[in-house]
Order: C-alpha cells, then structure tokens, then sequence
C-alpha cells in the first residue's frame, strides 16, 4: 500500500493526492496535522527518503524563523522540532514499501508508484 502523508490545505499536497488517486493504486492518506507522526515513524521516513532531517524542513514557516532559523541543532533537535510543530514538514511524503519521496514537482511520485 502507498501511503501520503498530507496537508489537505496546501495545493501541492492536494496535486500529489490526484494523482495517486488516478493510478488507481491502493493508498492510505495520512493527514499528519491531525494524525501526528512520532518520533519512530518521522526518523522511518528520513531513512526511506535517504535525506538529513534538515532537508525535510519548511525554512519559510514563521515557527522556523522565529524558533530556529540560524541556531546550529542536531539532527535530533531538528526531528523534535518536527515533532512538537508538524506545520515544519515538507509535504507531501509520499511512501511505497522502502522508498519515498517529497511530492514537489510530483512528478516524483510516479518514481515510487
């Protein structure tokens, strides 16, 4: 099963939701702003997508320049940040067995599906 973990709010997210949807693949969708990610799952995902925790930061959220933004943090730091404000999360993440992907372009997607 494909999962996504998504923000129905943003239209990249939306744009990769269509299009798992069209490949008429099964897929779980996991809206991560209300169905929070722990620790375990985030760090799973980092793996599969074979990334440093930074990389899957959004640096123009107003919590990362007020918070963060120019502090030097560990990866774990930055895994906790994540955690306590999933708003912080790239999206969408889109996950097929070991592998995933950051749906932006999401022509990506097509990479795992």
């Amino acid at each position: 099963m494909i999962t996504i973990y998504h923000n129905p709010r943003c239209s990249k997210s939306r744009e990769g939701l269509a299009l798992l949807e069209d490949s008429g693949k099964k897929i779980e969708v996991v809206k991560y702003l209300e169905d929070l990610i722990n620790e375990d799952e985030l760090k799973a995902i980092i793996s599969k997508l074979e990334i440093k925790p930074i990389d899957l930061i959004r640096k123009n959220e107003a919590i990362w320049k007020s918070d963060y933004k120019g502090k030097k943090l560990t990866d774990q730091q930055i895994i906790k940040a994540m955690i306590e404000h999933p708003k912080l999360i790239e999206r969408p993440i889109i996950v097929n067995n070991d592998k995933a992907v950051i749906g932006r372009p999401k022509e990506l997607i097509l990479d795992i599906i």
